[in-house]
């Protein structure tokens, strides 16, 4: 049972659009940074690492707050809490694009990712209010289109915008832009339906920030040490952060012990599987995270080329991803379930070698053709494996962990891409430093790198992905185990 206050049954599909609009706001922003960043760096200026920071910012508190955003939802209403991320967030925008320095747009990237982790929680809590049996089926079929669109637009409305250059704008465009829709969002949320948890879960205080704590020991060493060969102080921060996440994890378990509400089950752990998936998770997401912003680096610091061009560059890679998505959500998941996986790992690496080799072998002034059908490859094998991904995770959570493992596999996504962006980044800039502006030799000796790197991490990810499937092999009558799908899920989440 929840709390909650009903709208007319007509206006439930316009609220639906509107929280998918949130959705949306939240991947174009990333993808958008993605591909302005070094437009940014070079209109405020600040060391090459200040990139970096202008995604990991964003996404290192979006990460550990997002489990704490749903807990205020559980509390204090989703709506309520879905109003104030909104309202936070137009605001740091607009803060944002009037940054004077490096520093203050570090600092406002920061309280944007914080606004998203209230925002983001409450779309699936709310969607699940509104809507009930084929409804509900329908409604979470939206979600994937939506933001297949927002992968494929981001890139390259970030480039225009920021290309554009509208009224002198330049890159504070792409952050001008989230101001009507937001604004637009806020005008439309009485639409949305109240809901709270009916048990009120209690806020981890003490968690949260040793959780941020940790998590920041671990990423900022990786990009500010990047350029300077790891000296022993990167190394001490890399140890004290995994100390720390090693205390969070022992606190969890206390809090449980003591009655008390933690930030994450810890009883999802005792299933080798979801652990594994954690592991994956990281894994496979910083694959993707860094290698989109190595190849963006690479076409603007290396061949001087404007940001429009880097974001059709990505666009193979996004446009294949929202296809392959599509169809697996759609045809393949269905028939194949987690055995979908290997298939796409298989795609990813086949498509991050064939990048690696076209940096290997391109002339440093030419721009790199054939890295396209690479990098499409590449998104590929992104979708085929992130739709299974999630399904098989969390198929075997127990009902009452449901929330708590999304929540935290969410969190993990993002933790990964920031790990991505601060580690392949950084080994980027190693090979690419020896002048200013980058010579293209150098940028393509840092992609081949960065993407030589990604390989093995996608090696890796396969070894962890074998040990989310369950240790039980089917008997020889039963035939093969019914596929994993995301309606298995969904009756999970209903329950």
């Amino acid at each position: 049972m929840s709390y909650s206050t009903t709208p007319p049954p007509r206006r439930r599909w316009a609220a639906l659009a509107v929280l998918l609009v949130a959705e949306a706001m939240n991947l174009l922003d990333a993808t958008i940074m993605t591909v302005a960043a070094p437009v940014i760096r070079a209109g405020l200026g600040g060391p090459s690492s200040s990139i970096q920071w202008f995604s990991a910012a964003y996404t290192l508190p979006f990460a550990v707050f997002l489990i704490t955003g749903g807990r205020l939802g559980d509390i204090v209403g989703r709506r309520r809490v879905f109003r104030l991320g909104m309202a936070g967030f137009v605001l740091a925008s607009l803060g944002c694009a009037l940054a004077p320095t490096t520093a203050a747009l570090i600092a406002l990237r920061a309280v944007q990712g914080s606004a998203a982790a209230l925002i983001i929680p409450q779309t699936i809590g709310m969607i699940r209010a509104m809507f009930a049996g084929p409804e509900l089926a329908r409604a979470m079929g939206t979600i994937g289109p939506v933001m297949g669109l927002a992968a494929v637009t981001g890139p390259v409305v970030g480039g225009a915008l920021t290309q554009a250059d509208v009224l002198g704008s330049s890159w504070r465009a792409v952050f001008l832009v989230n101001v009507p829709l937001g604004a637009a969002v806020l005008a439309a949320t009485p639409l949305l339906r109240e809901d709270r948890a009916a048990r009120l879960p209690r806020l981890d205080h003490v968690g949260t920030v040793v959780a941020v704590l940790g998590s920041s020991l671990l990423v900022y060493p990786l990009i500010q040490g990047g350029a300077h060969g790891r000296p022993g102080w990167c190394w001490a921060m890399l140890a004290a952060g995994g100390a720390v996440l090693a205390g969070f994890a022992a606190h969890q378990r206390s809090r449980a012990r003591g009655g008390r509400s933690p930030l994450i089950e810890p009883g999802l752990f005792a299933d080798r599987g979801f652990t594994a998936a954690l592991v994956s998770s990281v894994l496979f997401f910083a694959v993707v995270g860094g290698l989109m912003l190595v190849a963006v680096l690479q076409m603007q610091l290396g061949l001087h080329r404007d940001v429009l061009s880097a974001g059709f560059t990505l666009l193979p890679w996004s446009a294949a991803m929202a296809l392959s998505s599509w169809g697996a959500g759609a045809w393949l998941v269905p028939r194949y379930g987690a055995r979908l996986m290997s298939v796409g790992l298989l795609a990813l690496l086949a498509g991050v070698v064939s990048a690696a080799a076209v940096y290997a072998t391109s002339p440093p002034a030419s721009y790199p053709w054939l890295v396209l059908p690479a990098l499409a490859v590449a998104g590929i094998g992104q979708g085929l494996y992130a739709v299974p991904f999630f399904t098989t995770a969390l198929h075997r959570v127990r009902p009452h962990e449901t929330g708590s493992a999304a929540g935290l596999l969410n969190a993990v996504q993002q933790l990964g891409g920031t790990l991505g962006v601060a580690l392949l980044g950084s080994v980027f800039f190693h090979a690419a430093t020896p002048g200013e502006p980058t010579p293209a030799a150098a940028a393509l000796t840092g992609a081949r790198n960065a993407f030589c790197l990604a390989a093995a991490l996608i090696l890796a990810t396969a070894v962890t992905t074998a040990l989310m499937l369950p240790r039980r092999r089917p008997s020889p009558t039963s035939g093969d185990q019914p596929p994993v799908s995301d309606a298995m899920v969904r009756r999970r989440l209903r329950s």
